[in-house]
């Protein structure tokens, strides 16, 4: 027992990784579609690739999904809506126009008797106009009895289909629905104007005079009001009776009879036959199949989707199985978006293409590199691909996609990148989506057009990431680009103090942080990482900067009054202090590894062997050198050259290509003799490489020149 608790002990954090990856594999286990699939991949107007195919059992032939959406516009286009139609609204009316108008008749006599003083002349006024009157009066009762018996509506919004009026509709009267052309109903206006045109077209023909002004002047329109309502309730009910009516298939295929042969072209009627038939096949898996099997074949998809990638960060990325923190992202990243996409599979009205799955890669490649990026990116879409209902178009797409958005993705220096590299992987979704299709169809009328617009859902999507960089950031500690970016800003707090309170220093970081970007751009690395490194190494020198050579003005050297001890103490102390400067301003880790590595476990030789000169055999190693640890990565490494070199060049007597490239060569020798690099990921050609570069910047620094020999006098 107690041994298995010391192995548990001694190897934890490969059981905690392994513990990761198994609950990763429950959960996508969990998540993956639980019905079979279809075993043939087969693409409209290609050849059939596989063997002749019979039918496995009777199936019908169900129509395609445009031609089922076209038959149910055609339906919506055609259908006729109902209308309540108020009989008594027309008599209400037509008994006010009546009142109106006696009342209004009755006044008109009374003035005309005021000015006829004679009655023979009043009485033959009267009796001139009262016929033509009256004779308008029933026209008029008449034109209104015509249009409140055809129906007037107010509004046509409610049931008019994309700008196209209902040929005919029809209007409920007691209760029974009679049929009528929709020409002949009214509206508000075209009933006040058909009255109207009729008075005007009786005046022309002479039978009435201006008595037809004395009608207008009534204000006909105040007797006008809709006596159709349209019936919301009853016209939806009827037209999704009509909708469900609509035949789902079209045909059956019987049992034994011959679907297609090997080579065949699936054209139109050969895809509709064999769409038909993937969806009863995966339909009567739900009932015949095995479910013990479908679970234990999901469960080998995915246990080897994982066991890949396993292996290769076991292979190629070692040091990310070594984090918790970094392993647990990618499996969180996966699972996520696995997740996302059984929810989207599930509600049938999204599209699975609207998922932003580049925001995968687009991240990993932000924390980690690109090529670890892509990887994870194409494990994740071969465990997505079978959610999408055509998985080798999903494949293609999603790879061309992610593999475009990290291209354009090198490094995330501005936010303008995140935009950019979104607008190139919508652009790579539309123009590798149109060639699939017209390959397919042959057809630019067939393409499926709706998707462009996912496509662009997608796209506005991905600038999601932008703000998930700076939540991952806090979440895991991770370090991007555009972090290491603000903090080698000279305005920061710590650069600032440093600036002022040793503006030795502060000129050599910068010295520092040149040497080392250059060298690191040639070579490989993080370039940002780097820079913002080298110019906090040396924070720390703000605790005492008056003892340190750079920082030491008029000759005033304060170590001529202490002992060696005491000297090595304060300058083996920045690095313990800048540790603690940097914590307290809540610096990145991989900020303050710079700090911690970059005198690795030298020792400040001057004072050294100053103190073994005058103490010989004394026992001070440990005492005399700086705590390290040794750096362990290649920045690390490279800003310990660059920190050692920059500040021996200084001491030079004559800046010579010869005395440049002599100093470069007994530093950096002088530190792979002290095994200084034995645990950073760097190469010998590659130091090979750094010194060059040193060499190069140090002559453009000092002007270094050949020397050339004297002439002859």
């Amino acid at each position: 027992m107690k041994k298995i608790i010391n192995w548990i002990t001694n190897n934890f954090e490969q059981i905690y990784i392994v513990f990761l990856f198994a609950i990763s594999f429950l959960i996508v286990a969990y998540l993956f579609p639980g019905e079979g699939n279809f075993r043939y991949e087969f693409q409209k107007g290609q050849p059939w690739l596989h063997e002749d195919l019979m039918a496995p059992f009777d199936f019908a032939i169900y129509k395609l999904e445009d031609d089922l959406a076209k038959e149910r516009e055609d339906v919506r286009k055609s259908f006729k809506p109902y209308f309540n139609y108020k009989e008594e609204i027309g008599k209400e009316e037509i008994n006010a126009f009546e009142k109106e108008f006696k009342k209004r008749w009755d006044s008109y006599l009374i003035e005309k008797k005021e000015a006829f003083s004679n009655p023979l002349l009043r009485k033959k006024f009267v009796r001139y106009n009262a016929d033509s009157v009256w004779m308008l009066f029933h026209l008029t009762k008449k034109l209104m009895k015509h249009i409140y018996s055809n129906g007037i509506i107010e509004f046509e919004e409610d049931y008019v289909v994309e700008n196209q009026k209902p040929f005919a509709i029809e209007i409920i009267k007691n209760k029974v629905a009679h049929e009528t052309e929709y020409s002949k109903i009214y509206t508000l206006k075209s009933a006040y104007l058909y009255i109207i045109e009729g008075l005007h077209a009786y005046k022309k023909e002479g039978k009435a005079n201006q008595n037809v002004d004395f009608i207008e002047n009534l204000h006909i329109n105040k007797f006008i009001e809709p006596n159709l309502f349209y019936d919301k309730e009853t016209s939806e009910k009827v037209l999704n009776e009509e909708l469900n009516s609509i035949s789902l298939t079209r045909g059956i295929v019987h049992q034994g009879e011959r679907i297609i042969s090997k080579g065949e072209v699936v054209d139109e009627d050969k895809y509709r036959v064999l769409e038909s038939l993937r969806s009863a096949y995966v339909s009567s898996l739900k009932t015949t199949a095995n479910r013990s099997l479908l679970i234990f074949g999901r469960m080998i998809i995915v246990f080897f989707s994982f066991l890949i990638l396993y292996l290769f960060l076991l292979r190629f990325r070692s040091h990310v199985l070594e984090s918790r923190r970094k392993t647990l992202f990618i499996l969180m990243m996966i699972v996520a978006s696995v997740a996302v996409s059984k929810i989207v599979h599930d509600i049938s009205v999204l599209n699975i293409y609207i998922i932003p799955f580049v925001i995968l890669p687009l991240l990993i490649n932000t924390f980690y590199d690109s090529r670890l990026a892509l990887f994870i990116h194409f494990v994740t879409i071969i465990i997505v691909a079978f959610f999408a209902p055509n998985s080798f178009e999903f494949v293609l797409l999603q790879f061309i996609a992610g593999i475009v958005s990290i291209i354009g993705l090198k490094s995330i220096q501005k936010r303008s990148q995140f935009v950019n590299s979104a607008m190139l992987a919508v652009l790579s979704y539309l123009f590798v989506y149109f060639g699939v299709s017209i390959y397919q169809e042959g057809n630019i009328n067939s393409i499926n057009w709706v998707n462009f617009a996912w496509f662009a859902g997608n796209g506005v999507l991905l600038l999601l990431s932008y703000p998930l960089v700076y939540v991952f950031e806090r979440i895991f500690k991770f370090l991007s680009d555009m972090t290491l970016l603000e903090l080698s800003d000279t305005n920061q707090s710590l650069l600032r103090q440093l600036a002022e309170k040793a503006p030795g220093t502060f000129q050599h970081s910068l010295q520092v942080a040149n040497l080392a970007e250059e060298v690191v751009r040639q070579i490989g690395g993080n370039v940002s990482l780097v820079r913002a490194g080298a110019l906090y190494h040396d924070i720390g020198k703000l605790s005492a900067p008056q003892y340190f050579t750079e920082n030491q003005l008029g000759g005033v050297n304060p170590h001529k009054n202490i002992s060696y001890r005491e000297s090595v103490e304060i300058i083996v102390n920045h690095v313990h202090a800048g540790v603690e400067m940097a914590k307290k301003a809540n610096l990145p880790d991989k900020i303050i590894d710079f700090i911690r590595t970059h005198h690795g476990t030298t020792k400040p030789e001057y004072f050294y062997r100053l103190y073994m000169k005058e103490n010989p055999g004394a026992d001070v190693e440990e005492e005399f050198s700086y705590p390290g640890p040794k750096p362990f990565t290649k920045e690390t490494a490279i800003l310990m050259m660059a920190d050692s070199i920059e500040a021996a060049s200084r001491s030079l007597k004559k800046y010579t290509k010869q005395a440049l490239e002599d100093l470069i060569n007994a530093i950096i020798g002088f530190q792979m003799k002290e095994e200084q690099f034995n645990n950073a990921d760097i190469t010998f050609m590659e130091i090979s490489k750094a010194k060059e570069i040193f060499l190069a910047k140090l002559q453009n620094i000092y002007h270094a020149r050949i020397e050339y020999p004297e002439e002859n006098k």
